[in-house]
C-alpha cells in the first residue's frame, strides 16, 4: 500500500525535521562541554546519546520512507553517515557514564558530529 504523495511528503518532512533536532541535541550538547573540554574535564551529556539515538533512529525511518516512495537514495553516503553515527554512538554509549572523558576522544565525537552534517549538506 503506498501512502498518498501528499502525505509521504508529510512524513518525510517530519523525519526530517525530528533528525534535525537529534542533531542538535547531539552537537549542541557538545559544544556545551567546549570550555570543560580545554581544562580536560568534558562528559559525554545524556542529550549527546539522546541525539544521537534520535539520529539513527530518524535516518533509518527516512531511508525507508524515500524508498518506498520510490525515490532514490544513495547508499554510500547513507553507508559513510551511518558509519560515523555508530562510531558517534559507541563512544558516547560506553563513556556515558564516566566522570571525564579524554579530550582527545571528547573532540573526536565533536570531529565526526560535525563531518557528518558536512556530508548530510554538500554531498549531493
Amino acid at each position: 500500500m503506498q501512502l498518498g504523495s501528499g502525505l509521504m511528503d508529510v512524513l518525510i518532512h517530519l523525519f526530517v525535521a525530528l533528525h534535525i533536532i537529534g542533531i542538535a541535541a547531539l552537537l549542541g550538547g557538545f559544544l556545551t562541554q567546549m570550555k570543560a573540554m580545554g581544562r580536560g574535564t568534558a562528559r559525554f551529556v545524556p542529550a549527546m546519546l539522546h541525539g544521537a539515538l534520535t539520529m539513527l533512529v530518524t535516518g533509518v525511518v527516512l531511508v525507508g520512507l524515500h524508498q518506498a516512495d520510490g525515490r532514490s537514495v544513495d547508499n554510500i553516503k547513507i553507508g559513510v553517515k551511518l558509519a560515523l553515527l555508530i562510531v558517534i554512538l559507541a563512544l558516547v554509549y560506553v563513556k556515558r557514564d564516566e566522570e571525564t572523558v579524554d579530550k582527545r576522544l571528547f573532540g573526536l565525537v565533536g570531529l565526526l558530529t560535525t563531518a557528518n552534517v558536512f556530508i548530510a549538506v554538500l554531498w549531493t
